[in-house]
């Protein structure tokens, strides 16, 4: 059996019709084939994205996606290496296929120098603890939309010419962080090519805000309203100042317009503090699970475990 990277095209021809019904959501299967390769040939694809497989001769017996990111932990940056969409064929199921092949990836990444790995967990977390990750906290956050001041902020749907804007107030607002992943240009490209794609929602409509200063911005909200549930799914916020920062609640109430709830993942540290109580839960589905590969990684995992004022990540890192 051999570990080894698997090209765009083959990765759409053999295992794509078999993940289509975990993964596609409402997307066609072609939508679903061409939302891949486009990641795959983006800038941030061609870098940092990678679909390997373990073959024993010709025979696929397992896969995963590979993403490459780096986290910030203070002054320090880490590389890390991220697991997403980990399946094997039903055939195959039940005989340590995905174990071996889990190993021998964390083993490789260990000595290419990555200090840490993660990924999200939908389903039995326990069995990634096997290889060494460990379950960080991962909540959400429940609201009242009316909970929210009905603030005129006078807020416009993004546009293809705000994402340096968006950009500067994520970047404005990291240092209130003491650790967080890195957000490099084609990252971001990444991040916009996804939410256009809509395939992180399983239902309802993307819905993007933002509050314009002259050509800049000064405040945005990512996410989508989901009539069906009543509710407006918020993926992530910013602002560019403290000033800025007072226009969030508004801006989030604007997003849900006549819809009920706003729900999302914890918000990190200091952002949470923008927003009235509401109800926290654990989350069932994208666990964010972590292991340290190298020592230096260890303290990161231990203040992330002891961090009870907000999530590690906004929705828009889940791979």
């Amino acid at each position: 059996m051999r570990l080894r990277e698997i090209a765009p095209e083959v990765y759409a021809r053999d295992v794509l019709p078999l993940t289509a019904p975990l993964w596609a959501g409402r997307r066609s299967f072609e939508i679903y084939v061409a939302q891949t390769l486009e990641t795959a040939r983006s800038a941030y694809g061609r870098r940092h994205y990678r679909t390997l497989g373990l073959y024993d001769g010709s025979t696929l017996l397992a896969s995963f996606k590979r993403y490459e990111r780096s986290v910030h932990d203070g002054e320090r940056r880490l590389r890390a290496i991220g697991f997403g969409a980990v399946f094997t064929p039903a055939e195959y199921r039940g005989r340590g296929y995905a174990s071996v092949m889990l190993a021998a990836e964390l083993d490789r990444a260990r000595g290419a120098g990555y200090e840490l790995a993660y990924l999200f967990s939908d389903i039995r977390p326990q069995f990634y603890a096997t290889f060494g990750f460990v379950e960080l906290p991962s909540r959400s956050l429940t609201l009242r939309a009316d909970a929210l001041p009905a603030q005129r902020v006078r807020p416009a749907q993004l546009a293809p010419g705000d994402w340096n804007g968006v950009r500067r107030c994520f970047e404005s607002c990291e240092p209130e962080r003491s650790a967080g992943f890195v957000r490099t240009q084609s990252v971001w490209g990444w991040i916009a090519m996804r939410i256009k794609h809509g395939s992180e929602h399983a239902a309802g409509h993307q819905f993007n805000l933002v509050v314009r200063r002259g050509r800049g911005v000064r405040a945005y909200v990512l996410g989508a309203r989901v009539p069906e549930r009543d509710t407006y799914a918020v993926d992530e916020y910013g602002y560019a100042d403290d000033d800025s920062a007072a226009l969030t609640p508004a801006l989030l109430r604007a997003a849900a317009g006549d819809l009920r709830r706003i729900e999302g993942w914890l918000p990190p540290a200091r952002t949470r503090d923008l927003l009235p109580k509401g109800t926290t839960r654990k989350r069932k589905r994208s666990i964010l699970m972590m292991a340290p590969l190298r020592p230096e990684a260890r303290g990161l995992l231990d203040r992330i475990l002891a961090d009870r004022n907000g999530d590690f990540c906004w929705a828009t890192e889940h791979i």
